[in-house]
């Protein structure tokens, strides 16, 4: 932050205490302006007051009186034709710059029409490669200003995308790129194959209801290439990336969202990335993120961390974000020009940071041993430096996550045999399956139980103790398969077996038993030859008048298999540069956080 910043906080919070408005009487005449004399004899009372020099308090005045100004002129355009004004301040990532310019446009216009003014404004042929950002949201070009709220004298974020410039290639600007990556993951979370899985911390599946549970897994997936984009410095590519998980976490039911630690940890990066960008324009929006965030550590591990420390330790991982979140803080205070609780939170920012310190050296040592970097730096930082407790440590933690994800297989194979059918009213939990069915129950009845109560498992265990009868009578006949439909599958050349296997797990239901029966070839060889089958047969030119279904059929499988390896293809894009680390989130070197908090710490002597 420059020294013209701090000033220009500092003094514009003298303002408001005093209740100085500098745009009236004495500060400025409608006749003849600002008025130079009651100026300079303010910045001279400032200056004695705040401890800053009088040429920069009367510099800071006189810009606070013109940007005041300049709002009360937009404010009367508004009144009179309807045209809101902007102040649009562009990020440029690469540079480390910031340019500002004003952009006008009615707020009944859409986004688009927005993205096209800031476009001329900033000499940008290409409008779609603007992003606007008001109040921590992307502005939807297809949407009017009006509906999302966006209001005249508003400030907005404007991060463009630029040619890569390593690559220098036009398909490499970030738009085209984030564009890629949305559809990657979308196509990845649609697969039948459930190649993305949701996990707690601990390494426990988390089971959600279909909708809720696409949202989510697109969200977490977009957030993952967020992570690569901002451990790479490409801060305004990682806000993007993170904004638009965010709007797929939101969409989301609230007790959902609290199943899961990553929405508190995409506030945490937004917000990361607000301040690696030198914007403070955001600051509201800041500000809210980092209560959400500071709300959803203290549900997961109690005030103070009780709850944390009491399941894993003084030296648990999770200590390096909530340093982040208060040094975060810190800054947000020291923008709002509440310094007392700004150093107060740095302070304890700076004494979480130096606890969490471990030697290079030990890490080195730890690397030579055939450890990766993460897990020394952790294993070291949640065993206080020492090394040969840091291994043993580091053992733990894989013996556990290995552990945890034994213990689940069950509860994740039967998730992948429920996951037929991909409406909600039809979601059974898997955990609760497992659970009744440990009681004794037959799945086919817990099931129904569970549908029936819309998983609720103390009604399922109800209904599975006083109304078993009424239950048994709502299941299909065992082994009624249709024989239409078998014959029909078979004709493809599907074996007699496992068509059987499809129809009765998916009760005759014929698109549900297909996504069954593809799900079965296992890669992109098999889906190819697979492919080639169905297409002779669907592209049967000669067949009987007959066939004529089952050319259709046949092709509705093609499309279904070429689906599956567009899917698996988008996964081998995405793995390319994704952190294959559990605990990726948590491994934090702490470098920036020592300078930022070096750099707040000085501004506030």
């Amino acid at each position: 932050m420059s020294k013209v910043d701090v000033v220009i906080t500092r003094v514009r919070a003298r303002l408001q205490e005093l209740g100085i408005k500098l745009w009236l009487e004495p500060y400025y005449l409608k006749s003849s302006g600002s008025v130079e004399t009651e100026i300079v004899n303010l910045a001279e009372d400032f200056s004695h007051n705040l401890g800053i020099s009088k040429s920069d308090c009367k510099l800071a005045l006189s810009e606070l009186q013109e940007g005041a100004l300049r709002k009360l002129k937009a404010r009367e355009e508004f009144l009179a034709t309807g045209i809101a004004t902007f102040t649009v301040r562009r990020i440029n990532n690469w540079q480390g710059t910031q340019s500002i310019v004003e952009v006008k446009c009615p707020l009944s216009f859409l986004g688009s029409e927005l993205q096209k003014n800031v476009a001329k404004a900033l000499n940008i042929e290409d409008a779609a490669r603007i992003k606007c950002i008001s109040a921590g949201k992307i502005v939807n070009p297809e949407q009017t200003l009006i509906d999302q709220n966006i209001k005249n004298n508003q400030q907005l974020m404007v991060i463009i995308s630029e040619v890569d410039k390593q690559e220098h290639m036009q398909e490499n600007v970030m738009h085209d790129r984030i564009q890629k990556i949305k559809k990657d993951v979308e196509a990845i979370v649609d697969s039948n194959k459930q190649l993305f899985e949701m996990e707690d911390q601990d390494g426990n599946p988390v089971f959600l209801p279909p909708t809720e549970n696409r949202a989510i897994l697109i969200g977490m997936g977009i957030c993952e290439k967020g992570r690569v984009a901002m451990k790479n410095e490409r801060y305004d590519e990682a806000l993007i990336l993170f904004l638009e998980a965010d709007e797929k976490f939101t969409a989301c039911n609230s007790k959902f969202l609290e199943a899961v630690d990553n929405y508190a940890l995409i506030n945490l990066d937004i917000v990361w990335c607000y301040l690696c960008l030198k914007n403070v324009t955001q600051l509201p929006d800041a500000q809210r993120r980092l209560e959400i965030c500071e709300n959803s550590f203290r549900r997961s591990y109690g005030e103070n961390l009780q709850r944390l420390i009491t399941l894993k330790g003084d030296g648990c991982a999770e200590k390096a974000l909530i340093m982040r979140l208060h040094l975060l803080q810190g800054v947000v205070l020291f923008h709002q020009n509440r310094r007392n609780e700004a150093l107060e939170k740095l302070d304890i920012a700076e004494n979480e940071l130096l606890a969490l310190k471990v030697d290079d050296t030990s890490i080195e040592t730890l690397v030579e041993m055939g450890y990766e970097p993460h897990e020394a730096r952790l294993g070291l930082r949640a065993r206080g430096g020492d090394i040969e407790q840091a291994i043993n440590y580091i053992h733990d933690q894989h013996e556990k996550l290995r552990e945890t994800r034994k213990h689940s297989q069950k509860e994740r194979k039967l998730n992948q045999k429920l996951d037929v059918r991909k409406h909600d009213k039809n979601w059974v939990n898997p955990r609760s399956v497992c659970s009744l069915m440990e009681m004794g129950y037959s799945s086919k009845l817990v099931v129904q139980a569970l549908r029936d109560s819309r998983n609720d498992l103390n009604k399922a265990l109800n209904l599975l103790q006083n109304h078993t009868e009424e239950l048994s009578r709502k299941l299909p006949l065992e082994g009624t398969i249709n024989i239409d439909l078998m014959e029909q599958l078979q004709q493809l050349g599907f074996s007699e077996s496992r068509v059987r296997i499809a129809l009765e797990a998916t009760r005759n239901n014929l698109e549900s038993a297909i996504d069954f029966l593809v799900k079965m070839y296992t890669d992109e060889k098999d889906l190819s030859m697979f492919i080639e089958r169905m297409t002779a047969v669907a592209t049967d030119q000669g067949a009987p008048s007959t066939s004529t279904g089952l050319n259709s059929l046949a092709q509705q499988i093609v499309e279904k298999a070429a689906k599956e390896i567009e899917s698996l293809n988008a996964y081998n894009r995405f793995k390319q540069d994704f952190i294959a680390n559990d605990f990726d989130y948590l491994d934090l070197p702490l470098i920036q956080e020592e300078q930022i908090l070096a750099e707040y710490k000085h501004l506030l002597k």
